[in-house]
């Protein structure tokens, strides 16, 4: 699946949310998919937990 349909879908999941659930709705359904994309990320190995929290902290470990 390329990402221009992966896309498509998070942006057709976000309008429904958005439509048939309000704001809040739409806020949750964001969320969710952003810590999914990071789950999914931590378990394919692109990153990993150090890296995360360096990150969040605004770190750089590559210095």
């Amino acid at each position: 699946m390329n990402l221009a349909l992966v896309g498509l879908l998070a942006g057709m999941a976000l309008g429904f949310a958005g439509y048939f659930g309000g704001f809040a709705a739409f806020l949750l359904v964001a969320v969710l998919g952003a810590v999914g994309f990071v789950l999914g990320r931590l378990l394919e190995g692109d990153i990993d937990l150090g890296d995360l929290g360096d990150l969040l902290r605004g770190r750089d470990r590559r210095r």
